[in-house]
Parts: C-alpha cells; structure tokens; sequence
C-alpha cells in the first residue's frame, strides 16, 4: 500500500484531533481537549518545534505522525522525535505504518535532520517488529528517563 503525507496546517485541525484523541485513548493518556488543542495547533501553524502529518487521503486521513525538533552533539546535529503517530484501527497491518516510517525521512530531508528518534512500549513486540523493519535500532545501553516541570 502507498500512502501519501500530507503535511498538517490549521484547516486540518479538527479531522487532527479526532485522530489525536482516538490514540489518545487506545494508550489511555488522560488529557484534557484543550491541552490536546494548545498542544497540537502550534505545529500546524509554523512553530519551529515541530510538524504534524496526515496520513492518506486528506479529507479522511486514516492516521497521523507528530515529529518534534532537537538538537543533539551525539549525533551531529538536527535531529526528530516521533512524539505520535497513529494509524485507524480498521487499517493497521496493511502497510500503512511502515510507509509512513519510509516516507518521514523524504518529507524532512531538506530540513537537514540527522537522526529520528522514537519510544516504543518493552512488551508491543509487534510495533518494535515494526519499526525495525523501518530501519530503528535498539540502544539498549539507553533508557529514555522523563521528568515533568509541572
């Protein structure tokens, strides 16, 4: 299956956020709709910090990636978070994901990004399959530590 990005701008937010709070709740992450909404309308409008993509047709996108920008000295410079992505329920397992994880590194080429980045759960064997199909490796030497400010 091919499946076109499309990047996200601000007359995609609502089909966005339908998609956001889908996933949102097949992870149960707890947030209010107004945090989802601050959270996710600066990287539709230009923030530097980020984009959003949508996954497939653009009137009825069947998932979505958010990828957020750093800075790293290890790896020589830019690189990208994938803070989400999502792919309906109804569609999963036909190739979707793994396009989407192909289709990342063309989009953001330009923007000089060195590394992408992700955290996928120790026991979801099948999305690490996944993923490393898509070229992820384990750093097993590392564990991705979070601290909340507030």
């Amino acid at each position: 299956m091919s499946t076109a990005l499309h990047l996200a701008g601000p007359d995609d937010l609502a089909p966005l956020l339908k998609l956001v709070t889908a996933f949102h709740a097949e992870m149960q992450i707890e947030q209010a709709d107004e945090t989802r909404q601050n959270a996710i309308y600066p990287l539709l409008d230009g923030s530097p910090y980020g984009v959003c993509y949508l996954a497939g047709p653009r009137r009825a996108p069947i998932g979505y990636v958010v990828v957020t920008f750093g800075w790293s000295v290890e790896f020589g410079g830019l690189d990208a978070f994938i803070d989400e992505i999502f792919i309906r329920p109804g569609v999963r397992r036909r190739g979707v994901g793994g396009d989407v994880l192909s289709a990342l590194p063309k989009a953001l080429a330009s923007a000089g990004i060195r590394a992408f980045h992700l955290e996928v759960d120790k026991q979801d064997t099948d999305t690490q399959r996944l993923y490393a199909r898509a070229g992820f490796e384990r750093r097993d030497r590392y564990t991705l530590m979070t601290r909340r400010v507030s």
